[in-house]
């Protein structure tokens, strides 16, 4: 017995979407005797009554119903295999890896992510979130189509994207939070600070340490604001992720003889600025268009 194609089954199923042969002869722009016919050796081929006319309309039996069902998930797979093998050989990437160091402002990474999807074309996309000369070790070996980082290494060239405005913050109830002076760099060392961990292999510097007798290192700056809430420890945090607890009064931005704030720029980097897949440069323009719009207030 010759196997079932896939071309039987959207024959049948435009049948069934446009209620009749003849409607379907127009739709598609097939001749209704082929269509009669290869649905016709359908039924012959799984011994099955698949349609029934009642009226003037071709409707599915219970048997159709089932089998149609099932063939549609065979039909949509096979759609998505066409457009993937489509993209890729217009050297659309089949994979795309995005490494973000962490204090760039996730609002903006998941606003140019939405804008991303509707033309993202099947790609897997990977993203990866690191501290300091973990997202730059992405870089160098080559493991990311797209960088967005602080730190530029030598012999890459870096975009600017964005400042990230840095202070120092703890809970308003911590004795740092009460003084009626600007805090000394010495006195700032007397408490405990949270600071976050260079994710790189060589793990260079913890960012922002002052050298604090007591420290607690962390992970991710999510961890490193949980604690400040806590009032466990102060901390430098970029203030744009703590606009909820700043809204709140739950967090105090201390008042420091240091340089109350400090900015660190990210930079846009390709490993191979020679080299940018269509999938890459197409999503590396949405974050630029998202940076700027963030710069310009809109």
């Amino acid at each position: 017995m010759s196997k079932v194609t896939l071309d039987q089954w959207r024959l049948l199923q435009a049948v069934v979407e446009h209620g009749g042969f003849a409607q379907a002869s127009k739709a598609i722009f097939k001749s209704q005797s082929t269509i009669s016919y290869a649905i016709s050796k359908l039924q012959r081929q799984l011994g099955i009554e698949l349609l029934e006319i009642k009226g003037r309309k071709a409707v599915l039996t219970e048997a159709g119903k089932v089998m149609l069902r099932r063939a549609q998930t065979l039909l949509k797979e096979a759609d998505a295999l066409e457009k993937v093998a489509e993209s890729l050989s217009e050297g659309w990437e089949g994979t795309l890896t995005l490494a973000v160091d962490v204090i760039f402002p996730n609002s903006l990474l998941i606003k140019a992510l939405d804008q991303f999807s509707p033309i993202s074309r099947h790609t897997r996309l990977e993203i990866v979130e690191s501290v300091l000369s973990g997202t730059t070790d992405m870089l160098v070996s080559g493991k990311a189509d797209i960088v967005i980082t602080g730190i530029v290494p030598q012999g890459f060239l870096g975009e600017p994207l964005l400042s990230i405005n840095f202070a120092p913050f703890a809970h308003r109830s911590h004795p740092l939070a009460q003084r009626d002076q600007a805090i000394s760099e010495g006195e700032l060392k007397q408490y405990r600070q949270i600071v976050i961990r260079d994710s790189g292999i060589k793990r260079e510097a913890d960012a922002g340490w002052l050298g604090a007798e007591e420290r607690w290192t962390v992970s991710h700056i999510s961890s490193s604001i949980r604690l400040v809430r806590q009032g466990l420890g102060f901390a430098w945090l970029p203030t744009h992720h703590i606009q909820q607890e700043l809204e709140e009064g739950v967090i105090k931005r201390l008042d420091t003889k240091l340089s109350n704030s400090r900015n660190v720029q990210l930079y846009m980097v390709f490993p191979d600025s020679n080299y940018i897949g269509p999938a890459a440069h197409k999503l590396a323009m949405i974050l630029k268009k998202c940076c700027q719009s963030e710069a310009d207030g809109n």
